[in-house]
């Protein structure tokens, strides 16, 4: 129990700790995230509708919603697979990759101040055991 409370506290603090990094970009956490997945994608930043759906865990609908809303933001382009005449792809904009990049930085520095006061070491064990307890829970 006490594990599962810590977890549940900690999510919360992380939680506000995002929507401050966000906020200071006028940034909402699904606009991170998709933002975020297509940086992770490496150059040129660009995944199709479906790539984007299994990066972010959402439907089809509200990856749909997302995009265009992310488009009139001008922070993602949607043109059509040179590939597939059926398909699409959506990729970063300078401006949508100097956006996620900034946020980035300011969640980063806001996650750093937890532990600030954590070896290396520390760091690294608390990452392994938090990999282990994501990786039984799928």
């Amino acid at each position: 129990m006490q594990v599962w409370s810590r977890i549940d506290r900690l999510a919360g603090i992380l939680d506000e700790r995002r929507k401050r990094a966000f906020s200071a970009h006028s940034l909402e956490a699904w606009e991170f995230d998709v933002l975020a997945a297509l940086r992770r994608s490496g150059a040129p930043h660009r995944l199709s509708p479906g790539q984007l759906l299994r990066e972010t865990h959402v439907t089809s609908g509200t990856m749909t919603n997302r995009i265009n809303r992310l488009v009139a933001r001008g922070a993602v382009t949607r043109d059509a697979d040179p590939h597939d005449g059926r398909g699409a792809q959506v990729a970063l904009t300078a401006d949508g990759l100097a956006l996620v990049d900034a946020a980035l930085a300011s969640l980063t520095e806001l996650e750093d101040e937890l532990l600030t006061s954590w070896s290396p070491d520390e760091r690294d064990q608390l990452a392994g055991a938090l990999r282990r307890l994501l990786l039984g829970s799928l």
